[in-house]
């Protein structure tokens, strides 16, 4: 575990999402599309049209945005046809790569995510080649200096999964993807407000990359985060600062 690492890498990455809130809006709405392409318009009876929907809220995408994304989901309003498609693949150092992405034109994706891969020391691997590495589960990350009996105390009764005391200080609690809307909402309920909080790839292991490594890492990862077709990003990489 490089944990001393943990919450500079997270705040990084908050960073990063914050500074492309316009680009967070069409992202949110292609998965708000999707999902209510896949399940249905009303959030209560689809899961992942719900979390797509709280992710745009977290986001402060207007409302009319999300009722609009959800009618071009179900066919009421016209819209793009988009395809969910994962690419993985190794960044420098060996780090394990992998990037959700939604796109109408695959060829194009494809080849704009190997480029990345390439022009900064990665290598595109094959489907399943990294998937192993990381574990589907709801994440929410707590700052250091929170009270991590309180929280965990709050975390079980809430129905987590476990809770997990980094070295830097930071907590994560870690739920079920099915239950990571209940849990988050007893924990603000509780008084715990996350810093970071999403259903997520986590790794199950972090490969711990300094110098130019870690540089090269930091161009990789912020290249595929800016491709139009790129939904997530998820590394085992872990940046020294």
């Amino acid at each position: 575990m490089a944990g001393h690492s943990k919450w500079a890498n997270i705040q990084h990455r908050k960073g990063r999402q914050d500074e492309k809130r316009g680009a967070a809006f069409s992202r949110v709405a292609k998965e708000i599309s999707v999902a209510a392409k896949l399940g249905g318009g009303d959030p209560s009876f689809n899961p992942r049209l719900r979390l797509a929907i709280e992710k745009a809220k977290s986001v402060n995408m207007p409302k009319d945005k999300i009722e609009n994304a959800i009618k071009k989901g179900t066919g009421e309003l016209e819209g793009v046809d988009y395809s969910e498609v994962r690419y993985e693949g190794y960044g420098p150092g060996g780090a394990a790569v992998m990037i959700d992405c939604m796109t109408d034109n695959k060829t194009r994706t494809v080849a704009a995510v190997r480029h990345a891969f390439s022009k900064y020391g990665g290598n595109m691997g094959t489907d399943g080649c990294v998937a192993f590495q990381f574990k589907h589960c709801g994440q929410l990350v707590f700052a250091p200096g929170t009270d991590e009996v309180k929280l965990m105390d709050a975390a079980i009764e809430a129905g987590a999964e476990d809770v997990v005391t980094n070295d830097d200080g930071s907590v994560e609690v870690i739920t079920q993807p099915a239950d990571f809307l209940a849990v988050k909402e007893a924990l603000e309920a509780a008084g715990f407000k996350a810093e970071f909080a999403e259903v997520t790839m986590k790794p199950l292991t972090e490969t711990v990359l300094a110098g130019e490594d870690a540089a090269k890492m930091r161009k990789l990862l912020d290249a595929l985060e800016d491709l139009d077709d790129v939904q997530e990003v998820y590394t085992t990489a872990v940046m020294d600062e």
